[in-house]
């Protein structure tokens, strides 16, 4: 039951993790619309297109961004976390010789009962190598031999 509490507790972590991002996000984005709409014509014509001009690929940026964090949600939506599976999958606590990882997405590292847990994606370089491996198996990366200690 203990694994089941450190599961959730890496789950929510990643839950605030995207909801700040998401609330700096619209910020951003609702403080350029407003900069936009008080854009006014001057006299300094070109000055004014310039602004206008790097507001909107400001908003662009933004939008991409908007765009990366509702595809979290996503990912975020499809853990289970009550799932026990003997292969890394989505939701996956892998503890291996070297780290902890929470297969989720990338939120970096996160801290539960004082261990350290790097939420990875399972698109990343070691999310795809961890991805349906089994207790006892072993990967290589970065030119590092990794054991797969324990899957919850």
């Amino acid at each position: 039951m203990l694994q089941l509490k450190i599961k959730e507790a890496l789950f929510e972590q990643c839950e605030v993790f995207v909801n700040k991002r998401l609330y700096n996000i619209e910020n951003v984005i609702s403080s350029n619309q407003k900069a936009l709409q008080s854009e006014t014509k001057s006299s300094a014509g070109d000055k004014h297109e310039t602004g206008r001009a790097m507001l909107q690929l400001e908003m662009e940026k933004a939008g991409q961004q908007l765009a990366g964090i509702t595809q979290m949600k996503v990912v975020l939506s499809k853990i289970d976390i009550l799932k026990t599976s003997k292969n890394a999958c989505l939701g996956s606590i892998i503890v291996t010789d070297k780290a902890r990882y929470f297969l989720s997405l990338s939120a970096g590292q996160l801290v539960v009962e004082d261990k350290r847990y790097f939420a990875i994606s399972v698109s990343s370089p070691i999310g795809k190598l961890l991805l349906g491996k089994q207790e006892k198996d072993m990967i290589s990366f970065n030119g590092k031999t990794i054991i797969i200690n324990k899957i919850v």
